[in-house]
């Protein structure tokens, strides 16, 4: 009869078997942390820090554009003034 010869390679099977579901799912868990830690850091972390320039550029934008419509509202209001002075004198 011929023997069989086993792999030697750590399989999920073999693993839950010698050391249990709890501590296998402990590692697995663990690695996953790991993962995610180091994606968040590496990857996300530049983009938002980059991003968060850029979201102050636009706001400094914004406000630029709102003391230019303040201005101008300001000016426009002074010719209507200026037009309605110019009709009641002129009655």
């Amino acid at each position: 009869m011929e023997e069989i010869a086993l792999s030697q390679d750590p399989t999920i099977v073999t693993l839950i078997n010698d050391y249990g579901f709890p501590v296998v799912a402990l590692v697995g868990l663990g690695y996953f942390v790991y993962y995610i830690w180091t994606f968040v850091s590496n990857e996300l972390e530049p983009k938002i820090e980059e991003m968060h320039f850029q979201l102050i550029r636009v706001i400094d934008q914004v406000r630029m554009l709102d003391n230019d419509l303040i201005r101008l509202q300001q000016k426009v209001d002074t010719v209507l003034e200026y037009k309605e002075n110019e009709r009641k004198k002129n009655e």
